[in-house]
């Protein structure tokens, strides 16, 4: 079996974040459902990842995986607490969202009956397994 190049695993990892980016975008502004405070700073990690490993690919930098990893691990951990926060795991009395704003842990943070935060874990656990791939790929 063959094992998957640096390049390859930046291409994929930067192709998920362009791709949760651009998902994000369309539920918000397309769909017209605003996020929720937890939702905004995971799209804190999430746009940031999209332009620095596209702009690491276009560069052929092979050591912008490290960026993708730190910002993955961040963004990881807000939507690790959001998933907490929706399953009932973290206490609804420190929920972030307000009272007159979207809630944190309502139907509308699923899309085909699967959570929103459950898709954000998922993207950067994927995009930071896949930068950190990259990374064993470089010589320098």
């Amino acid at each position: 079996m063959n094992r998957m190049s640096g390049e390859t695993a930046l291409g994929l990892a930067w192709i998920i974040a362009l791709v949760a980016s651009l998902a994000v975008l369309f539920i918000g502004e397309v769909l017209g459902q605003t996020p929720c405070v937890l939702c905004w700073f995971q799209r804190a990690f999430m746009f940031p990842l999209a332009i620095i490993l596209g702009l690491g690919l276009w560069w052929r930098d092979g050591r912008v995986g490290r960026y993708g990893i730190a910002l993955a691990l961040g963004g990881g951990a807000v939507a690790l607490w959001h998933i907490g926060l929706y399953v009932g795991l973290v206490p609804e009395r420190i929920q972030p969202c307000t009272a007159t704003g979207p809630s944190c842990t309502d139907d509308n943070q699923l899309v085909l009956g699967i959570p929103i935060p459950l898709m954000a874990l998922a993207a950067f656990a994927l995009i930071g397994a896949l930068s950190a791939l990259s990374l064993k790929d470089t010589r320098t």
